[in-house]
């Protein structure tokens, strides 16, 4: 597949993790309106790195450097998700962390959904699994692909009227 074929439709095709994390979370959610759903959640499949961008109020901080710098760095607990796509809208999945070790934690099923940022469809990552603790099941993820192989969402707090709050942006990259 040609440069030009893979990155046909995108917006910002040369972004990258590292690209990302210089951004701003009114950058990001920018971005994150110009995603596209892919062609199948297989798109996701494996253990693509993950990487924390920006955390809302923080950004525009003297905080933003070093913890931006910080989520770079190979001992920043949260190192991805791993994706298993069940049908071209479904799948599974899992968080790896390292924390004096690596563990799997916080299972989360896959599907499409209206994003609660712009009403559009938007890959969801439903926490709500048996085995998970309440607090984790109030995580509202959310994933669209910005470039290829490049998938960023926010990660928001699920409020009361059923809706979600920002906390923070993070994106996975497949290395597709």
């Amino acid at each position: 597949m040609s440069t030009a074929t893979a990155t046909a439709g995108f917006s910002y095709p040369g972004l990258t993790l590292d690209s990302l994390s210089d951004k701003s979370v009114d950058e990001l959610e920018g971005i994150y309106r110009e995603g596209k759903m892919p062609r199948s959640f297989a798109a996701l499949n494996g253990t693509p790195k993950g990487r924390m961008l920006a955390v809302r109020h923080v950004d525009k901080t003297l905080l933003f450097g070093p913890l931006s710098a910080l989520s770079k760095l190979s001992v920043f607990p949260w190192d991805g998700k791993s994706f298993s796509s069940t049908s071209d809208s479904t799948g599974d999945g899992i968080n790896r962390i390292n924390l004096v070790g690596k563990f799997n934690w916080f299972p989360f099923k896959t599907y499409v959904v209206p994003s609660v940022i712009d009403g559009k469809d938007c890959i969801y990552l439903d926490y709500e699994q048996p085995g998970n603790p309440w607090f984790i099941g109030k995580i509202r993820d959310e994933l669209r692909e910005v470039a290829p192989g490049l998938f960023l969402g926010p990660a928001m707090w699920k409020t009361a009227d059923g809706g979600a709050s920002l906390v923070l942006w993070f994106a996975i990259d497949t290395g597709r």
